[in-house]
């Protein structure tokens, strides 16, 4: 059972959802993730406390990257990373290089048979860096230095790391590499073009994917987006279906 990473608050309903596979007696865990800075929202705290308390097969797994946005950790906790805050809790911890992809799946089956097989949760705090921005709207070069992302996206890149050790084993090679990416550059133009021809999703689409029936607040954005896009056609794409 996974619960993606978002708000936070997917940290408590992953532990509520291993619990109830507890009380069912299935052989099963629920794992959930979370950055960095989501550890100094509330929710992380109830949710590591709620799994320690109640025991639940859940795996809690940290991406470390060292910034939470513009926030360096040295200035989001005083505590030596994530790590020991799931042991303040009393649930068993491991810290793993999060850019060796051997390293990181030892921790997750380690986690997954602790999790499953002793009834008790797990957090891996896995040490990484975000090479890229945070988002579209974010210039991470204004507050860390260039060389330093290039450090992490050349020296330390986890899949220039995993192919060296393939390689090494004589499992891959140059040959199998530029045949392997020839072939997936034909399956992404061919689904680009089936993709391009496909008919464009309602103008609805956008308001009814939740609701059985639209709340009064999601009717009257509707209503309004329909009275813009008429009022200027030029600035929307013509295919839409209204």
């Amino acid at each position: 059972m996974l619960f993606g990473k978002k708000f936070r608050t997917q940290l408590p309903q992953a532990v509520g959802a291993a619990y109830s596979l507890k009380i069912d007696g299935k052989s099963a865990c629920a794992v959930t993730y979370c950055g960095d800075g989501g550890t100094s929202e509330g929710d992380f705290h109830a949710g590591l406390n709620f799994a320690a308390v109640m025991d639940a097969p859940v795996i809690f797994i940290c991406r470390n990257n060292g910034w939470a946005i513009s926030t360096p950790v040295e200035e989001q906790f005083r505590s030596d990373g994530v790590v020991v805050k799931g042991q303040a809790y009393g649930i068993w911890s491991i810290r793993v290089d999060g850019n060796d992809a051997l390293a990181v799946y030892s921790a997750v089956h380690t986690a997954r048979e602790i999790a499953i097989k002793e009834k008790r949760p797990v957090l891996i705090e896995a040490l990484t860096y975000r090479v890229g921005h945070h988002s579209t709207s974010d210039d991470s070069t204004k507050y860390r230095p260039i060389d330093e992302i290039e450090y992490w996206k050349m020296e330390r890149n986890p899949v220039n790391r995993f192919k060296r050790w393939v390689e090494r084993n004589g499992w891959w090679s140059d040959h199998n590499e530029s045949e392997l990416r020839s072939s997936v550059r034909k399956q992404l133009m061919q689904a680009i073009q089936v993709a391009e021809k496909a008919q464009k999703p309602q103008l609805s689409d956008l308001f009814n994917d939740v609701y059985d029936r639209l709340p009064s607040n999601l009717e009257e954005q509707e209503r309004l987006l329909r009275e813009i896009v008429k009022k200027h056609p030029e600035d929307y794409p013509s295919d839409v279906p209204l």
